[in-house]
């Protein structure tokens, strides 16, 4: 069984890089998740100000206050808009932890693969050995059996 340590030793370090991929993704997903739900909180914001805006502007308001409020409103526009992108870059990111995790579980399913393999091929070869010993001793029996009388 000395062959099969390489083997055993490639398949936990298989296992260890596949599980440590699926840590990664899930930081990734939450990751992306947080980015979603910030650019969410944003366009919101942008939404309520809109309409505190046209809610003072029916009422009456001063040009500075309508400039203040533009301004304010083109600030949250730059927020969502660099929002957007940590959100494309997050999904970017969570793609190719994707990729990643399934490359490190085909690796590890190869490896349990070629496991699984040799362990029936030892198994087969155990099985020959045991029916060869039967039949060795069949034939010793007989032989005993014939030889006696």
């Amino acid at each position: 069984m000395p062959s099969q340590l390489p083997l055993d030793m490639l398949t936990n370090l298989a296992k260890e890089s596949t599980d440590e991929a699926a840590r990664l993704l899930g930081r990734l997903s939450a990751e992306r998740t947080n980015a979603e739900r910030q650019l969410g909180m944003l366009q919101d914001y942008r939404h309520d100000y809109l309409e505190r805006l046209q809610q003072a502007m029916t009422s009456g308001m001063s040009a500075s206050d309508c400039h203040n409020y533009q301004r304010f409103i083109g600030t949250l526009d730059d927020a969502i808009a660099q929002q957007q992108g940590v959100l494309q870059q997050a999904d970017e990111n969570l793609n190719k932890g994707r990729l990643y995790y399934q490359q490190e579980k085909r690796k590890l399913n190869s490896y349990d693969a070629l496991a699984q393999r040799a362990q029936r091929a030892e198994a087969v070869a155990e099985s020959r050995r045991e029916q060869r010993l039967n039949d060795e001793y069949s034939a010793r029996l007989v032989q005993r059996q014939t030889g006696m009388h």
